[in-house]
């Protein structure tokens, strides 16, 4: 063997006994003692990368369980999160969102009522979901049910209302779930059709879910309107909103006034939530319109994605952000959802990004 060779060999055994070592829990970063790396600090997830690539640490099984109209996802045999579909509801959503150890990431409100302390405001802000305000000018962000939160009349509200399962199933490392929907007007005219696709995945330190969304002009054009309210949402738990949590974007602005409004291919929000230094971000994927996104992103806990909310985004008059799905076509929109140990840095949050553009 070459001394090439046999320093190559030492290093993928180095990353092999590192990663090992990671997967014990409450390890956040490691140091490995090799050369010019002695006592560097690796972030957790680069070493996670490292060992899946080197050592073939694969995911935890997915199971996804459908009673009625909600389906449950379980990561290693944990609870994760459940889909809600109900007619009853304005718009599907998931809820809650857990991190690898359990924690509830996102607020319980309005589907819980009974959290002591937790903020009651914007209760069409459910944990996370695909939703627009102007559609052909009806508003889907908002809800007839909670009319005092939004700028719309009641006749302007939409419902996504759920059709049919396409599939679902669970796996040895992810699940896929995909499933349509109908865009209607309050009196039940149909605008358009949308499908939500998701698939997700775990190990034994993060979370992830790679989300597709398709809205689809069957019944003629369909009008996305430039506001801010939109488009893919997370609404956090009240420990991580920013402060006493943090929200950093891909650029390395912090905080609302520095975020709001702005482009960024990522923004995370983390903090200490029930003991655990824990986040979650929303990556934007390099082929969405108007890559990379503007962001609804607010301090008291919401974070969206939006490409359609220009004008009031930038506060210039002479832009418009509406975009004209033409009769017969289909614009999707892709995120990747990252819930992470550790802070932003620590968790590897741009490198996992790149991974995540690259298709991995």
């Amino acid at each position: 063997m070459t001394v090439a060779a046999a320093k190559a060999a030492s290093r993928i055994c180095s990353v092999r006994s590192v990663a090992r070592n990671a997967l014990r829990p409450g390890i956040d970063s490691i140091k490995i003692g090799e050369g010019k790396v002695m006592g560097r600090t690796i972030p957790l997830l680069l070493v996670l990368v490292a060992s899946i690539l080197v050592h073939g640490v694969s995911g935890e099984p997915v199971e996804l369980t459908r009673a009625g109209n909600q389906i449950e996802v379980r990561i290693g045999g944990r609870p994760f999160t459940t889909y809600f579909f109900d007619p009853s509801v304005a718009k599907p959503f998931l809820s809650p969102l857990r991190s690898a150890r359990d924690t509830i990431l996102t607020r319980g409100f309005p589907m819980q009522t009974d959290i002591p302390g937790e903020d009651r405001d914007e209760p069409h802000q459910r944990a996370m979901y695909f939703a627009h305000g102007d559609i052909n000018g009806f508003d889907f962000w908002g809800e007839a049910a909670f009319p005092k939160w939004s700028h719309t009349s009641k006749d302007k509200f939409g419902r996504t209302i759920f059709r049919e399962v396409e599939q679902i199933a669970g796996g040895p490392d992810s699940g896929i779930l995909r499933v349509t929907f109908d865009l209607l007007e309050p009196n039940g005219t149909p605008v358009a059709q949308e499908t939500q696709s998701y698939v997700f995945r775990g190990d034994a330190q993060t979370r992830t879910i790679d989300c597709e969304f398709t809205i689809q002009a069957n019944h003629g054009a369909v009008r996305m309107g430039d506001t801010k309210e939109g488009t893919f949402a997370i609404r956090v738990v009240k420990a991580l909103d920013s402060p006493p949590g943090r929200m950093v974007n891909s650029t390395g602005a912090e905080g609302e006034k520095k975020i709001w409004g702005k482009r960024a291919d990522w923004v995370d929000y983390d903090g200490v939530v029930a003991g655990e230094d824990v986040g979650v971000a929303i990556f934007d994927h390099p082929d969405n319109l108007r890559h990379p996104t503007y962001w609804h992103a607010r301090g008291y806990g919401l974070f969206a994605a939006n490409p359609f909310g220009v004008r009031e985004f930038t506060h210039d008059r002479h832009e418009d952000g509406s975009y004209m799905i033409p009769a017969g076509g289909s614009l999707t929109l892709r995120y990747r959802v990252l819930i992470h140990h550790g802070d932003s840095q620590q968790a590897g949050v741009a490198g996992a990004y790149q991974l995540y553009t690259s298709g991995k």
